[in-house]
């Protein structure tokens, strides 16, 4: 395949078991080594310390090994079985949305690497991860508080970042945090500074994946900051990018970064009631 045609099959979106997923073979290698810095960087959790887990309801050591076989193999019925069999056996969601499913895109990235797998099916496992986390989200969290003030969050990924798994799963997070979230998944669909200044958010998100993108980070916060309908908006960055050098928030103008999907809500509360305080 030619150049000019990679780059066109990646400028489209195609429709796989039922996600949208812009990739061209050739691409793929950069798509996997972004998907697994970003979920590494952004979502791969350091779970509370001294939270006990029932050991029965704990991932057992095979359980990756079966779990990436099963989405690699033909047809739906291992994976769909085996993810209702952890629901059974009292797995909480949080353990398969952290220390399976982001595992298992940083695994198949590196057989991917490896030639261990074919483009297409690397592409077919993908989608089910997400199918996985789309249908277990209702059961994220035990209660979905929803705060009083109905506070509104909007992620996205920089300019140009192909990534979104790990941003589905911060989106997730707000979610069942009791945010209203706005996720934005294609950074080529959204101007996010004409929609901070059309609606309200208490928050902005933003995935970087790359230190290319810092330039534009920088130029954007200030932007976004000006043109907020709220005078008073958090902004959150989180990424590879930071992930080692979380000083870079502070230097792109952001107002922090989470180690994690989990703890990214309970920094945008904390500081938007510091915002709020200081009005």
């Amino acid at each position: 395949m030619s150049p000019a045609a990679c780059a066109a099959r990646v400028d489209r979106l195609s429709t796989v078991e039922g996600d949208q997923v812009g990739l061209c073979e050739s691409h793929l290698p950069q798509h996997l080594a972004r998907l697994v810095r970003s979920i590494e960087g952004e979502v791969v959790p350091l779970l509370a310390r001294g939270t006990r887990v029932d050991p029965d309801a704990a991932l057992q050591p095979d359980d990756l090994d079966r779990f990436i076989e099963f989405t690699l193999a033909p047809g739906d019925a291992g994976w769909l079985e085996m993810v209702g069999q952890l629901r059974e056996r009292g797995v909480p969601v949080e353990l398969i949305y952290l220390d399976l499913l982001a595992p298992a895109a940083r695994r198949l990235g590196e057989m991917w690497e490896q030639d261990l797998v074919m483009f297409s099916d690397v592409t077919v496992a993908l989608g089910r991860l997400h199918r996985i986390m789309r249908g277990l989200s209702p059961s994220l969290g035990h209660d979905l508080h929803v705060p009083v003030e109905g506070r509104r969050a909007l992620l996205l990924p920089a300019p140009g970042e192909q990534h979104t798994f790990g941003l589905s799963m911060v989106a997730e997070f707000f979610r069942h945090a009791g945010w209203e979230v706005v996720c934005e998944l294609d950074s080529r669909s959204i101007d996010p500074v004409r929609r901070v200044r059309r609606e309200w958010f208490d928050v902005v998100g933003v995935s970087v994946g790359v230190d290319a993108r810092l330039d534009w980070l920088r130029e954007g916060v200030t932007m976004m900051r000006r043109a907020s309908r709220n005078r008073g908006l958090a902004v959150l960055v989180g990424g590879p990018v930071f992930a080692l050098h979380p000083e870079r928030a502070a230097e792109a103008g952001a107002d922090g970064t989470a180690r994690d999907a989990r703890e990214a809500p309970e920094l945008a509360s904390r500081l938007v009631a510091a915002k709020a305080g200081r009005r």
